[in-house]
């Protein structure tokens, strides 16, 4: 059925054409984020935020009930689907034409979030934690968005603290063979490749070097997975140490941030979630608007 690479078909026969960047603005609906957690304590906060976040250029809302920071805690499929479906519903209630994005690994809150409305997945676990989120993909029909992760969070490490490789010496070949065998398995049980976005997981059980490495060579990541790019390197602890050359807290790494997705876009990659989204729609016009930085997305 694949007719374009650069197609993103999502839920509801609607679809992206990836040959237009698309910001997804991060909502976490939980206490422990690393750099938002519990800043939507209320409804009426989701709404605020949801409603600035378009506003101000966001193509696409991502709302998350359980924290995926390193060291994080498991929450159970009950509370994400009870933080995540009143948050879905109020912020579809004022903004009925609102893409709406589920960070979940679990396939009971995928399938609740999507009745309520979601359009897209957003799984960090590589399909890895919940097989039924699978089938959950595969009736609905959702975009999806695939990550690459090597470990799960309460395994992980913050992104600027790996002293040595936790994958192989080519992180890119690691990357690109694991996304490319899960994609053939989520093709196998009839997901339709035009679903899938690819998300390299930077920041997640990779080294400083690897991940500038990743972002470097996403034009070869998009030749050998034909699919789109998906940039989640928001306010991340590796984009602080290359920035600032020290710890420091998220709301320090702005700058940093608005740097390497900018390289990023130049690159080839297409989806950007963010925590800051006018800078990083500005930041990409930008980029867009110079004749070295066409997309590299087949």
């Amino acid at each position: 059925m694949s007719t374009s690479s650069t197609t993103w078909r999502i839920a509801g026969g609607r679809a992206f054409d990836l040959r237009t960047p698309a910001v997804m603005a991060i909502l976490n609906v939980t206490p422990d984020s690393f750099s938002d957690g519990g800043e939507l304590a209320t409804i009426d906060d989701v709404v605020r935020r949801a409603t600035t976040a378009l506003e101000e250029g966001a193509d696409i809302l991502d709302i998350g009930g359980e924290s995926t920071r390193p060291g994080a805690e498991r929450v159970d499929a009950d509370e994400q689907t009870r933080r995540v479906v009143p948050a879905i519903k109020a912020i579809l209630r004022e903004h009925s034409d609102a893409v709406i994005s589920v960070d979940t690994t679990r396939g009971a809150v995928a399938r609740a979030a999507i009745e309520a409305g979601a359009a897209i997945v957003n799984d960090v676990s590589m399909a890895q934690d919940d097989l039924s989120l699978l089938d959950v993909v595969a009736q609905h029909e959702p975009g999806y968005v695939l990550m690459h992760r090597v470990v799960p969070p309460e395994q992980d490490r913050y992104s600027d603290q790996y002293e040595a490789p936790m994958v192989s010496a080519d992180i890119l070949d690691e990357v690109s063979i694991d996304l490319v065998a899960t994609c053939k398995v989520m093709e196998s049980v009839g997901i339709d490749r035009e679903q899938i976005v690819f998300d390299p997981g930077l920041g997640f059980g990779k080294t400083v070097e690897q991940n500038l490495e990743l972002v470097r060579r996403t034009p070869e990541l998009i030749e050998l997975c034909s699919r789109p790019i998906l940039s989640g390197l928001s306010r991340k602890s590796f984009v602080g140490r290359v920035a600032l050359d020290r710890d420091s807290e998220p709301d320090e790494r702005l700058a940093g941030t608005i740097a390497l997705t900018s390289l990023h876009r130049a690159a080839g990659a297409s989806v950007f979630r963010v925590h800051d989204v006018r800078p990083v729609v500005e930041a990409i016009r930008t980029v867009d608007a110079t004749a070295w930085a066409a997309p590299r997305t087949r």
